[in-house]
């Protein structure tokens, strides 16, 4: 097959067939194509005669491995343990994040006794935290735990209240927010609110404190802490809810549109908060297999604890 002055990305993916054109590109923006041991950095190039080499990376397991990763935990037994998850650590594997999971931590405290009817990937997990949020998580250890809490969740038979700190505040300063939630028409990578089609997702709130009160009466807040407690569990609902009233999460890159006032931005600084300020501080269940009811309450992790401690003084 003569390649030699076609494009280079389509010229590789002719000539190797199990590796697609995109596939291609992104070796050669990896830097793992060669000709002639020069690396190849432009995929639009032409093919010239030479010999090439493509260095693919080893294949990643399937199977997540045990981790020695410190484990917060509020409870256990035969079936279930409950943890205090840390921001910046995700629920389970995916991509872009192999290892250092909750999973990962999980199969090394937990070892052949983790429930296995989540899959390979998703061993003992019921619920899910984003990996920036923090809080209370519970896993199943037993299948009997799993199958049980995971119609608890189904049936939104379960207490869940987050703490989050927002810009301005909600109003009113209690209420109801109920919205159909789906992908966004325009970045299939975030949530929405929806005029129509979505999932029904329902949140109540109330205003816990007001921060940076203007002196004049009914101007907003800088920021405010809001308790949020969940009816429904759909993807980054408290996010997108509370964007929605106009009062996004501090520091949420996502849903956070419009930047604070200069104090609010100049305490979430000096914090050290480099997420979205949002702690799943409540959840209670009847535990599946015994019967008794469970509930776990935990304070505000460390960065923001400062930040609110911060906002106060504004």
């Amino acid at each position: 097959m003569t390649v030699a002055g076609q494009r280079l990305d389509k010229a590789l993916a002719d000539v190797v067939p199990d590796l697609s054109r995109a596939r291609i590109q992104t070796l050669i923006a990896e830097g793992a194509v060669s000709r002639d041991g020069a690396v190849l950095t432009n995929g639009s190039s032409k093919a010239a005669v030479g010999t090439y080499a493509i260095a693919l990376p080893p294949v990643a397991s399937a199977t997540p491995l045990p981790q020695a990763i410190p484990l917060t935990v509020l409870f256990e037994d035969a079936d279930l343990i409950v943890i205090e998850k840390p921001p910046g650590m995700a629920a389970h594997p995916a991509p872009g994040t192999a290892d250092g999971t909750l999973v990962n931590a999980l199969l090394y405290h937990c070892g052949a006794s983790l429930s296995g009817i989540g899959g390979v990937a998703r061993p003992g997990i019921v619920h899910r935290l984003d990996k920036d949020t923090s809080g209370v998580m519970v896993a199943a250890k037993s299948d009997r735990a799993h199958a049980g809490l995971s119609k608890l969740f189904a049936a939104h038979d379960i207490e869940r209240t987050y703490i989050a700190l927002t810009r301005g505040a909600p109003s009113p300063e209690r209420g109801r927010i109920e919205t159909q939630i789906g992908r966004s028409s325009s970045d299939r990578k975030k949530m929405a609110v929806l005029k129509a089609g979505g999932r029904n997702a329902v949140t109540d709130y109330i205003v816990q404190a007001r921060y940076g009160v203007p002196a004049k009466a009914g101007t907003a807040p800088l920021a405010a802490r809001v308790a949020c407690t969940l009816h429904t569990g759909r993807t980054h609902q408290i996010r997108v809810h509370l964007a929605s009233k106009g009062s996004p999460i501090l520091g949420d890159a996502v849903y956070g549109s419009g930047s604070p006032a200069g104090a609010v931005k100049a305490s979430i600084a000096e914090a050290g908060l480099t997420r979205q300020a949002l702690h799943a501080a409540v959840l209670g269940f009847v535990h599946p297999v015994t019967g008794d009811a469970l509930r776990f309450e935990t304070a505000l992790p460390p960065d923001m604890q400062t930040l609110e401690t911060l906002l106060a003084a504004l």
